[in-house]
């Protein structure tokens, strides 16, 4: 198994980062997805993300706890990601002083491709993913 982990700090409250991170459904088209969808909620809740370029990613929320303000998810579909049996784990923690430090983190195996390319792959999934929440947050 190979583990990423990506921490980092973003300028704004716990609650506010929490608020739009723990959004499961709420991924917007950018520079890779297309769409996304979301069937049920809480726990067990399915989203599908389309690429863009084709395919899709299909993940199933595993945990999501609102007062530890962490959440994971696993793929469970064949997808386009050169990974296996993938399991993430997000964390909202507070930093004091109006700072939050966001942790991604997940273990995979990686298919198909070295796992040196699917470990920055990921992690630059993760920072993206980061990025776009400073970026609802104008910080």
């Amino acid at each position: 198994m190979t583990a990423v982990n990506v921490s980092e700090s973003v300028a704004a409250s716990a609650d506010k980062v929490w608020k739009i991170i723990s959004d499961f459904g709420g991924i917007e088209p950018n520079e890779m997805i297309a769409s996304c969808t979301l069937k049920g909620e809480g726990v067990g809740a399915v989203r599908t993300i389309g690429l863009n370029g084709g395919g899709e990613i299909i993940e199933r929320l595993e945990s999501h706890d609102d007062g530890a303000r962490v959440f994971s998810y696993a793929i469970i579909n064949d997808c386009p990601l050169p990974v296996a049996n993938y399991l993430s784990t997000v964390k909202v923690s507070d930093a004091g002083s109006g700072s939050t430090t966001v942790n991604w983190s997940s273990t995979f195996e990686a298919v198909g491709a070295p796992e040196a390319d699917v470990v920055k792959l990921i992690q630059g999934v993760y920072k993206g993913g980061i990025q776009r929440v400073r970026g609802k947050l104008g910080v």
